[in-house]
C-alpha cells in the first residue's frame, strides 16, 4: 500500500510515516495543498491521509480535486476539527473515513487497511489485449511484459481505448471521456496525446487511425508490421 500524508506539521507527516513504514505501508509527505495536487499528478496512491487546516489550496480543496478526479483514491481526513457538523461537512466532500487528533497510530493503520480491503472488492478488471496488459486499478501498463510509463491522459485514452475491445472511438467520444467539461472541442490535444502514446507503447505500432472516424487498438498481421495512420 502507498500513502499520501498531507499534513503541515513536518514533525506529525514525519511520526506517521515512520509508523505507517513499521506497518510496511510506504508514504510520502506533502506540507502544502499545492505539492499534495502535484504528487496526486504524478503518483498512484492506494490512500490520502489528509488534514483540512494547510497552506495553500485547503484540505477540503484538495479532498475536492481527488474525488473529481476521478481517480478512486480513499480519502481518511485527520485533523483536529472534531464536531459533528466537521465530521457531516468531511463526509460530504469525499472522504471515506475521519479521525481526529490527537489519534492512535494504531488505530489509523486499522483504519487504512479496511479502507484497503473494501476498496480491492471494487477494483475495477484488469484488461489484455494485443499484448497490452492494462490495470487501471494500479494504473499500470504493460506491453509483452515491459513496463510502459504513461502520464495520466496517455493513460485515461489508451484505457478507453482497451476498454472498446478493438472497436473504433471517435475524437470526440475520447475528448468527452478523458478530458474534463472545460475542455475546447477543437482542440488537437487528442491527436497529439495518441501520437505521443504510440511513441510511449514502441513498435509496432498498436493503435491505429481509422481516418474520418477515429482510432483503434489495432493487432498487427504476423509476418510484417503495417504501420497505422499516424493522422
Amino acid at each position: 500500500m502507498r500513502v499520501l500524508i498531507v499534513e503541515d506539521e513536518l514533525y506529525l507527516a514525519e511520526a506517521i510515516r515512520d509508523g505507517l513504514r513499521l506497518e510496511a505501508i510506504s508514504a510520502d509527505i506533502a506540507g502544502d495543498g499545492n505539492t499534495a495536487l502535484e504528487l496526486l499528478g504524478t503518483n498512484a496512491y492506494d490512500m490520502a491521509v489528509l488534514d483540512r487546516d494547510i497552506p495553500g489550496p485547503s484540505g477540503d480543496e484538495v479532498a475536492r480535486r481527488i474525488v473529481a478526479s476521478g481517480s478512486g483514491t480513499p480519502i481518511v481526513m485527520l485533523t483536529a476539527a472534531d464536531r459533528i457538523d466537521d465530521k457531516a461537512s468531511g463526509f460530504g466532500l469525499g472522504a471515506d473515513d475521519y479521525l481526529t487528533k490527537p489519534f492512535d497510530m494504531q488505530e489509523l493503520v486499522l483504519r487504512l487497511r479496511a479502507l484497503d480491503r473494501r476498496r480491492a472488492h471494487s477494483r475495477p478488471p484488469v484488461r489484455e489485449i494485443a499484448g497490452l496488459r492494462v490495470d487501471p486499478f494500479r494504473r499500470e501498463v504493460y506491453r509483452d511484459d515491459r513496463y510502459v510509463a504513461l502520464t495520466r491522459k496517455q493513460f485515461a485514452v489508451l484505457e478507453v481505448l482497451v476498454a472498446a475491445e478493438g472497436g473504433v472511438i471517435s475524437a470526440e467520444e475520447l475528448l468527452e471521456r478523458a478530458w474534463d467539461e472545460n475542455a475546447d472541442p477543437f482542440t488537437n490535444a487528442v491527436r497529439i496525446t495518441v501520437s505521443a502514446l504510440r511513441k510511449r507503447l514502441g513498435e509496432p505500432w498498436i493503435i491505429a487511425t481509422v481516418p474520418g472516424v477515429g482510432y483503434r487498438i489495432d493487432v498487427p498481421p504476423r509476418g510484417g508490421r503495417e504501420e497505422p495512420h499516424r493522422g
